[in-house]
């Protein structure tokens, strides 16, 4: 009885998740130039906090071949989670904005809502371009330290994911030492492009 009732609030938990503001519907080119704008205005929010944080991240996200930058909503309640955000990737050498998407599903013990924001960077185009045209699923666990590194090291405070291709987390109380992934994915938002 108990594991019943749990599991019917936890996929209540999750419908209220789905059905938030952001939840696919069709929209009008008015809302749609206010959600590019948004998210532009978010990106700009989360590198301005990302190079108060760690200084040295401006010059590694300049040099680099592209960025990406996320904001996220998770929610976990007993046994399943899940959460969803939005972003916009950016080509360095053309400027060229992609607005994107991100799913994350969890499983597992646990209860509480989370909210994050993600900065991807890119050293090299082919990366970058994987990223944005295939989409990118972290695994069932994923989970890397953020590199320590002496003051004004460019990737100090990042988690390399791959050869090349770096993660900074933050929080509310800032960066993040820790990078968990539990099963997400990121892929281009139709609607917006």
């Amino acid at each position: 009885m108990l594991l019943a009732r749990l599991t019917t609030a936890a996929a209540i938990a999750l419908s209220l998740l789905a059905a938030a503001p952001g939840a696919s519907a069709a929209m009008s080119a008015k809302e749609k130039e206010q959600a590019r704008a948004d998210l532009q205005k978010m990106s700009r929010e989360t590198l301005d906090r990302l190079y108060r944080a760690q200084p040295g991240a401006k010059a590694a996200i300049a040099k680099s071949a592209g960025y990406a930058v996320f904001s996220n909503f998770g929610m976990k309640i007993f046994f399943a989670g899940g959460g969803k955000g939005a972003g916009v990737a950016v080509d360095n050498q053309t400027k060229k904005p992609v607005y994107m998407k991100m799913v994350e599903v969890q499983a597992g013990l646990g209860m509480g809502a989370k909210k994050f924001r993600l900065v991807w960077v890119f050293e090299n185009q082919k990366d970058f371009s994987s990223f944005v045209n295939s989409g990118y699923q972290f695994g069932g666990q994923a989970s890397a330290a953020a590199k320590k590194g002496e003051q004004g090291n460019a990737y100090a405070g990042a988690a390399s994911v791959s050869p090349g291709v770096w993660l900074y987390q933050l929080t509310d109380e800032g960066l993040a030492a820790e990078i968990t992934a539990k099963g997400t994915k990121y892929y281009k938002d139709d609607d917006l492009n």
